[in-house]
């Protein structure tokens, strides 16, 4: 295996391992399977009661467990909006039990973030109990990339932490809608689901609550975690930074009082101001340092210290790596 296939190996790894572990060491940890790690927690949803944070709107939080997300179960007199699954069929067979508890005798509607699985791959358990609805281009992600994802975390993931994804199948949904937005009534409460095309993933929304002022962002937006670039050439090259940031800018408009992110604590405004901050910063010190004649491996040993020192508790920074190779190819 020549040099450059390794390196993308290492990285890809390190990106596995990095969900599924919090590594918040002061250099990219290749040895990911050390023996002297510490145990990462299993990716299961909390058993926590979930928090309503304000009349009928839930969260079940991700506790900073990697590899679980926050969800949102929303309801109304009619319906009840459940916002994301976690991984896997035992993860969503949960989350389907919170919502049915919360929410008795209401139709339930499931929509996820975007198709990573942590977020969506436990919708199996909602495909007779309620209706499913993406929209058309994070749909068609999920047809086509959702079998591959499964594999690489299946295989990257290793035991035990794999066999959250035992019998996990991969189901489309029963509608999708078209264009930047879509309105659903779950019966005295309106919710959209916004998107701006590609940026994260290719079919990233968020679901925002015009009465109350709280939008889910899905991972555009990661509490203290450094934000998440799936940045894996060839095998997916499907991220927009520049999006992204004009994304976190037009989380300004909404005005959102509370903003519930994919991972870490529910937070203001100042959450898209901080990560807005970090992309464009280090955007521009790999723009400026490539222009300069630096490769991208000179880049990353020279910035990684600078940025963990700059954004000292913040946790997952195998993901700095990812952010620096793809903004030195994209610049």
């Amino acid at each position: 295996m020549n040099s450059t296939l390794l390196k993308r190996r290492d990285l890809l790894m390190a990106a596995a391992a990095g969900l599924a572990a919090s590594v918040t060491d002061s250099g990219l940890d290749h040895d990911l399977l050390a023996q002297d790690k510490p145990t990462p927690p299993l990716p299961l949803v909390p058993s926590d009661p979930p928090r309503e944070i304000t009349d009928g709107v839930w969260i079940i939080s991700d506790n900073r467990i990697p590899l679980v997300p926050n969800i949102g179960i929303v309801i109304g007199s009619d319906s009840a909006l459940v916002i994301d699954t976690g991984m896997g069929p035992v993860n969503g067979e949960k989350v389907l039990d919170v919502a049915r508890r919360l929410a008795p005798r209401r139709n339930l509607i499931l929509t996820v973030t975007h198709f990573h699985p942590e977020h969506g791959f436990g919708a199996q358990v909602f495909e007779k109990d309620a209706k499913i609805i993406y929209n058309r281009v994070q749909r068609d992600e999920l047809e086509q990339k959702g079998e591959r994802y499964l594999g690489m975390f299946r295989g990257m993931l290793g035991a035990p932490a794999a066999g959250v994804l035992d019998n996990t199948r991969i189901v489309l949904p029963h509608a999708v809608y078209d264009g930047p937005r879509s309105d659903i009534d779950l019966g005295g409460r309106r919710v959209e689901f916004i998107n701006w095309g590609l940026a994260h993933t290719r079919g990233d929304h968020v679901i925002f609550l015009p009465q109350e002022r709280i939008l889910f962002a899905g991972d555009l937006l990661e509490e203290r975690i450094f934000p998440i670039f799936p940045w894996f050439p060839p095998d997916d090259v499907d991220i927009d930074g520049a999006n992204w940031m004009r994304i976190l800018r037009a989380f300004e408009d909404l005005k959102p009082a509370r903003i519930v992110p994919g991972h870490g604590s529910p937070s203001g405004l100042e959450l898209p101001r901080t990560v807005h901050t970090y992309m464009s910063d280090l955007r521009d010190e790999v723009t400026s340092r490539r222009s300069r004649g630096a490769t991208a491996d000179a880049i990353v040993t020279e910035l990684r210290p600078i940025i963990l020192k700059k954004y000292a508790g913040w946790e997952q920074p195998q993901w700095i790596e990812f952010a620096i190779r793809y903004m030195f190819e994209r610049s």
